[in-house]
């Protein structure tokens, strides 16, 4: 009897993928280089940190890997598929059903409930069940008793985690967050990040955009960009730099490195 080999599961392509990624502006008759020529692979559940100076670049890379703009060189892959160069409507259909945004003002309708702001974005997406997902949603982030309440009737933190909620609603296969904790006090700051943990500790892919270090270092890997370049690319420890042929993630609940080496 021939022993039939084992079937081999085939891998799931990286939730992003890019390859030499460029953008240029043109800022009268000069041009902006934003981006120059960004490699890098994000993995299901990693939580990455993206930091640099005023005009690094993160800020353009962010708008990018949101769905935001598209490159003007370079290949963007998002769960396998290139979106580098898809339409403006196309583009929006992914950010609806794909991408969660989580932004520092919060950007939430001041005459709607915290409900209503939840699934407002999935009304625009066709989803179906859109009350049921959002009080699911305010649950996963313990305001489910603030249901009913507008935003000014929220404190700070309560603003965020509807913010929050409104994101996860949308069942992304990454969240984005651009300088969550940038509008709150270091409590209310930790209050946030501790929800990103366990958010990443359920299976969330998270990538936060921030300048503050203490925030970065509860990520697992930080990225550092400085014009437009990656600089450094640090996970449990190991450090990458441009010259480095390969990119090697943190595996999902690694812990955060205790020393300072590497750290941005």
């Amino acid at each position: 009897m021939i022993a039939t080999p084992p079937i081999r599961a085939v891998p799931s392509p990286p939730v992003i993928e890019l390859v030499d990624l460029h953008k240029v502006y043109r800022v009268g008759v000069e041009l902006v280089h934003a981006l120059q020529g960004i490699t890098l692979t994000i993995q299901e559940n990693e939580y990455v940190a993206i930091m640099g100076p005023s005009g690094s670049g993160k800020s353009t890379l962010m708008n990018i890997l949101g769905c935001l703009d598209v490159p003007t060189g370079g290949d963007y892959r998002l769960r396998g598929q290139d979106v580098s160069r898809l339409s403006q409507s196309k583009l929006a259909l992914i950010r609806g059903r794909q991408i969660g945004f989580v932004f520092q003002s919060f950007e939430l309708l001041p005459r709607t409930t915290a409900l209503k702001n939840v699934e407002l974005p999935m009304t625009y997406s066709g989803v179906r069940h859109r009350r049921r997902r959002a009080l699911e949603a305010l649950k996963r982030v313990n305001l489910l008793d603030r249901a009913h309440h507008h935003p000014n009737q929220l404190s700070g933190g309560q603003k965020q985690r509807v913010a929050l909620a409104r994101a996860l609603a949308q069942q992304p296969d990454i969240i984005l967050a651009d300088e969550p904790t940038g509008n709150l006090d270091s409590a209310t700051g930790e209050e946030i990040m501790a929800v990103f943990d366990s958010l990443h500790a359920e299976g969330q892919t998270l990538i936060i955009v921030t300048h503050e270090d203490h925030i970065a270092r509860r990520c697992r890997r930080i990225i550092r960009l400085i014009d437009g370049r990656i600089v450094l690319d640090t996970a449990r420890g190991d450090v990458w730099s441009p010259t480095t042929p390969t990119l090697t993630a943190a595996p999902a609940g690694a812990p955060v490195p205790s020393s300072t080496e590497g750290t941005p």
